[in-house]
C-alpha cells in the first residue's frame, strides 16, 4: 500500500457524497473550485457539463446504475479550467443504502493529478 505522503505529493484527493433521494452531490472545497462550481451542493448535471464533453453519456451512465443497485465505479476525464488549461480528474464513487426500500447514497472520492505547470496535463 502506498504511503499517504507520496499519493499526496502526486494527487490532490478529496471525497464526495450524494444523497439519491434528493439527487444533490455535496462537493469539497477544493473539488468545487477545481469543477468551477459554487462551494457546497451541486446537482449531477451541472458536475457532468464540468466534463470533457465526450464523457458526458459515459458519466451519466454509470452515475445511473450506481443509483438503481449497490455498485463501484470508476472514470477518468478533464475539467477545463481556463480555455487553454485542461486538468485531469479521477473519479471513484461506491453506492450503497438501498435496503428496506431506502433511495441509497453515493459516496466517492476525487483525485487531481498535481503538474507544476498545468499545460503538461493533457
Amino acid at each position: 500500500m502506498p504511503d499517504p505522503r507520496t499519493l499526496s505529493h502526486f494527487f490532490i484527493s478529496e471525497e464526495w457524497n450524494s444523497d439519491l433521494s434528493s439527487g444533490v452531490i455535496r462537493l469539497g472545497e477544493h473539488a468545487s473550485f477545481m469543477h468551477g462550481l459554487p462551494p457546497g451542493e451541486c446537482g449531477l448535471l451541472s458536475l457532468i457539463r464540468c466534463y470533457d464533453r465526450g464523457d458526458h453519456a459515459r458519466v451519466l451512465e454509470l452515475f445511473e446504475q450506481a443509483s438503481t443497485a449497490a455498485s463501484r465505479f470508476c472514470f477518468s476525464t478533464g475539467v477545463s479550467i481556463l480555455p487553454a488549461m485542461r486538468q485531469p480528474v479521477i473519479c471513484m464513487g461506491e453506492s450503497s443504502g438501498f435496503d428496506e426500500g431506502q433511495q441509497g447514497h453515493i459516496s466517492g472520492l476525487f483525485l487531481f493529478p498535481r503538474f507544476e505547470d498545468i499545460r503538461f496535463a493533457a
